[in-house]
């Protein structure tokens, strides 16, 4: 019976790579299971060989064993059918041929081995920094210099988490991707709603961009040279301050699955189970959207979308139970109407984060994607591939 139970528990989980997760509490499978496939196969593998030398149940535990191995290996499938002309659309969109990358990148959108082996990119040490103190709020950023010398790039990366928690720490491992690629990398913290509602967190990011260009010297940053990349929340952040303009030197901006029409969020809410996010919106703007209109305006990135608009990178996963991914489909559809160049990476079994893991299939195609785009508007040069 324990066998069954757990053959039944492992075909539920598997289903995250075809549905949405229904809850917050298993938000964290829908991230796992698609991102670290292998570990799953070798666990529904284990199941069918011991259901294979078991009696009770035997033929239906083989087949929903199977059944299930099946669907575990769908992401590894869909990520070689999502790369396989990944290169020609990225060319198409920002002009960098493939041929024309140069240092540390990956060299295909998607390697099974590389599942095991990692991408190689060495560890590299952070620095934390207090950028400003509104209201007495220490602002903190951690810049991870890059591993080639001289002047470089800076990428400055913007956390998320619903504009009221999160933190500048996640995903750390990304940073250190980056700046074995050559980027000064600098990720930054805001002060988080409700005590602080809009528009403190644009008013935070300025501040680290103002930080960043006093400090340019000992930091060794290009300062015509910055690009930016938020997820969730920060994406919300980094692409209205991309369009709306108001910083010099950003040549590109990239955002993992943001909230770009908040009107439009909040008219069409989450699943309950997933998210308040009427409160969080409220919480974020003040109020509703009829009390406070000028602010969901001011923060909706799709309102600001113009032909001066820097090219922009998104990504996003139709699995995405926290924002869903029609509000990319929109601001690209701008995007394309401004003719700006960009480019929608969609992850058909992505969930929201679907990137934590680099080395899995979602991971893979996203750091292979956001090192071309950031290397065709910064116009870098480099010397090492993985």
């Amino acid at each position: 019976m324990i066998r069954f139970i757990l053959i039944i528990i492992l075909f539920v989980l598997s289903l995250v790579n075809y549905f949405p997760v229904p809850s917050q509490s298993t938000w964290y499978a829908g991230i796992a299971v698609p991102e670290f496939p292998w570990i799953f196969m070798l666990v529904s593998l284990a199941l069918f060989i011991w259901s294979w030398y078991s009696l009770k149940l035997r033929k239906f535990s083989l087949i929903i064993s199977a059944v299930t191995f099946v669907i575990l290996t769908s992401p590894i499938v869909r990520a070689y059918n999502v790369g396989s002309n990944l290169d020609k659309e990225l060319e198409n969109a920002y002009g960098l041929k493939d041929s024309e990358v140069k240092g540390f990148h990956q060299d295909k959108p998607f390697s099974f081995l590389q599942m095991f082996t990692g991408n190689g990119a060495k560890d590299i040490p952070y620095k934390t920094y207090t950028f400003a103190k509104p209201d007495g709020v220490d602002l903190q950023l951690n810049f991870t210099h890059s591993a080639l010398p001289g002047v470089r790039p800076c990428l400055v990366v913007v956390h998320g988490g619903s504009w009221k928690q999160g933190n500048f720490h996640e995903i750390e491992h990304e940073n250190t991707y980056f700046a074995n690629v050559g980027y000064q990398v600098a990720t930054i913290s805001y002060r988080l709603a409700p005590k602080y509602p809009s528009p403190a967190q644009q008013e935070d990011l300025h501040s680290a961009f103002k930080w960043l260009r006093a400090h340019a010297t000992e930091l060794k940053i290009d300062t015509t040279n910055f690009v930016m990349l938020g997820r969730s929340a920060g994406a919300s952040i980094v692409l209205t301050m991309a369009y709306t303009g108001h910083e010099n030197g950003v040549k590109g901006v990239a955002g993992f699955y943001g909230a770009i029409a908040l009107p439009w969020s909040y008219k069409n809410p989450d699943n309950p189970w997933i998210m308040d996010s009427k409160k969080v919106e409220r919480d974020f703007l003040g109020g509703t959207p009829e009390e406070v209109p000028e602010r969901y305006n001011a923060e909706s990135a799709l309102f600001h979308v113009n032909s001066q608009s820097p090219p922009t990178f998104l990504a996003h996963g139709i699995n995405d139970a926290h924002v869903w991914h029609v509000q990319s489909v929109a601001l690209k559809r701008e995007l394309d109407k401004n003719k700006v160049k960009n480019y929608l990476l969609t992850i058909p079994w992505g969930t929201h984060g679907f990137e934590y893991n680099l080395n899995g299939p979602a991971g893979q195609l996203s750091m292979y994607s956001l090192c071309r785009f950031f290397q065709s508007v910064t116009e870098q040069k480099r010397q090492k591939k993985i």
